[in-house]
């Protein structure tokens, strides 16, 4: 069976670096960081008291008030970078077959905000006896997303959610990307979303001693491949991608982005949190998407790593770059744009897909901020590339996206230059 041509037509993003994928890329390219103190909650007394918030959001931009209330804030975010992505991909919904569009969209947590809400109301007003809000459930599952996208728009193609932790929204790209190639969609609405910055989340972070406690410089706390990096700053936000079969893309007129060439996944079978020390699950995806791809290591430009800014979880990634692209490990550029919107979670595989191709479309590979000189990790490879501190102009045909989870759920995507 002959797989078909899969393109990228439309973007969508809500970040800590902007409300638009404009804004964000702008952002990005300028070494911004979106951290500062945390203002979801009250984080005084916690170890971490910043995060990589959404700024200036309003789902009536977006949603009518009535249905953005049965919606938790993952789910709100969600239903706008998929009209931010449907209206830059220009769909003429009259004139599609919606049963050909379908959406793929995930949450590593989904709505933890409306769980601690509605169980917190609940233990405060026990005597009043189990009273709970109707939209409880649909409210904080983490498919509903997927669901409120095609109810929406009414996509009538397939529809589902996936959770690998912060791998998640990476796997729902691989699976549209999958389900257009092997001829079972026209077009697909992807991406995943995440609002976990809450007193479980962060608390429950804090727990495991996986977010960096530099409470007193946020701009500066997220520092992949530094020595001095002490954890992840936690981000929210989403992000979307239209995929498109590229005769369907064609026919219609579409622009056309980039090409989605390969996808990989793998799991550490190691432990529950940290990557395998060697990094053997990440060796094993970026083959694996290289072959998927067929493609070879050194046809890669760029990778926009995992790079979370853990001390564990940084040198695994390098070594299995250096095992992967031997001697063209140092040609390619690398950088973390965790750095700037810190760990998205489920959302931060979308979001590092959308910067790959953007880093294609423009030739610019966006920096890894908060590097100091001096500050380095003997375990890491400084002769590598990881474009420290300042965006890099260079020529961009194919770049490389690795988004790993807890529980060693690896997975990968590889864009392309779009070449007809």
């Amino acid at each position: 069976m002959e797989l078909k041509r899969v393109v990228v037509t439309g973007l969508g993003i809500l970040s800590p670096l902007g409300n638009s994928v404009e804004e964000t890329w702008k952002n990005l390219l300028k070494g911004e960081s979106g951290a500062g103190p945390i203002t979801r909650f009250d984080a005084s007394l916690f170890k971490t008291q910043i995060a990589c918030e959404v700024k200036g959001f309003d789902p009536a931009q977006y949603i009518d008030r009535k249905e953005a209330r049965k919606m938790d804030i993952y789910t709100q975010f969600a239903v706008a970078v998929a009209k931010q992505a449907v209206a830059d991909a220009a769909i003429d919904l009259e004139g599609e077959d919606l049963t050909r569009i379908g959406v793929v969209f995930g949450a590593g947590i989904g709505g933890i905000r409306t769980f601690e809400d509605e169980i917190g109301y609940y233990y405060q007003h026990q005597d009043m006896g189990p009273k709970f809000n109707p939209f409880f459930i649909p409210k904080m599952i983490s498919d509903i997303a997927a669901g409120q996208i095609s109810i929406l728009f009414g996509f009538h193609g397939p529809n589902y959610s996936v959770a690998s932790a912060c791998a998640t929204s990476t796997n729902a790209i691989a699976d549209a990307f999958n389900l257009i190639r092997l001829g079972k969609a026209n077009i697909m609405v992807t991406g995943g979303s995440e609002a976990a910055i809450t007193a479980g989340g962060v608390g429950g972070f804090n727990a495991m001693h996986a977010l960096t406690t530099r409470n007193d410089s946020p701009k500066t706390a997220s520092r992949p491949f530094s020595a001095s990096r002490d954890g992840f700053i936690m981000g929210e936000g989403a992000g979307c991608l239209i995929l498109e079969e590229l005769e369907h893309a064609k026919a219609r007129g579409a622009k056309i982005y980039a090409e989605v060439i390969g996808e990989g996944m793998s799991a550490d079978a190691y432990h529950l949190t940290a990557s395998h020390p060697e990094g053997l699950g990440a060796i094993l995806v970026m083959r694996n998407a290289l072959e998927d791809a067929g493609i070879k290591p050194e046809d890669i430009d760029y990778i926009n790593v995992h790079g979370t800014s853990t001390p564990v979880g940084d040198v695994s990634e390098v070594k299995a770059i250096k095992e992967v692209f031997g001697e063209h490990a140092y040609k390619l550029n690398i950088s973390s744009t965790k750095s700037m919107t810190g760990h998205m979670l489920g959302a931060a595989g979308v979001a590092e897909a959308i910067f790959s191709i953007l880093a294609v479309v423009n030739d610019i590979v966006p920096p890894t901020i908060n590097h100091e000189d001096g500050d380095e990790d003997e375990n890491i490879d400084y002769n590598l590339n990881f474009t420290f501190n300042n965006a890099q102009k260079r020529t961009v045909n194919v770049a490389l996206s690795n988004t790993f989870g807890f529980g060693g759920h690896n997975a990968c995507l590889i864009v392309k230059k779009y070449a007809k």
